[in-house]
């Protein structure tokens, strides 16, 4: 019993220190690179996303609760999105193929990044990493056409988030 309490105590311990060194990027700086497979293996770059608003969200787990009605919010406020020549990308730590069972269930429009390493949320602060388990934050980042990140939403609620980023795209952009 003693084994196991010193094992939960140190794995928590382990746990808090890796989320503490994770650091956020910060708002006016460069967004960190990434190279990640999408729900249909297409091999999405950040640079591929310059000249456009990019909505850079992480979620936990592809067809949980929060995660669905937050991809649902998004794809239901994709044409406004569009319409101000953004483009909205979620990522999780999922592989491809729960991505893309994910979005033809729930006829996502969006790209869904596959970080089965936890490396690009490790990268934007956005990773949980428990050693027995590991997840990504349900956090966002909106990054400008030129890759700067020009806001950052670290506390999310998924019942309101699209509208929320769809006002503050609005807000960016002067329309």
């Amino acid at each position: 019993m003693i084994k196991l309490r010193t094992w939960i105590f140190s794995t928590v311990i382990a746990g808090l220190a890796l989320m503490a060194q994770a650091q956020t990027p910060s708002v006016g700086a460069l967004a960190p690179d990434f190279s990640l497979h999408d729900q249909q293996g297409t091999l999405r770059k950040l640079a591929d996303f310059r000249g456009k608003w990019l909505v850079l969200y992480f979620y936990p787990k592809d067809d949980t609760p929060g995660c669905t009605t937050e991809a649902c919010s998004f794809r239901d406020g994709q044409a406004l999105i569009s319409d101000l020549d953004a483009q909205v990308v979620g990522v999780s730590i999922d592989d491809s193929s729960s991505h893309s069972a994910f979005a033809e269930k729930h006829k996502l429009p969006f790209p869904l990044l596959a970080d089965t390493g936890g490396t690009v949320a490790a990268r934007y602060g956005s990773l949980s990493d428990w050693k027995v388990m590991k997840f990504a934050k349900r956090q966002t980042f909106l990054i400008d056409p030129k890759g700067i990140v020009r806001k950052a939403y670290l506390d999310v609620d998924p019942d309101t988030h699209a509208a929320q980023v769809l006002a503050d795209l609005h807000t960016f952009i002067g329309h």
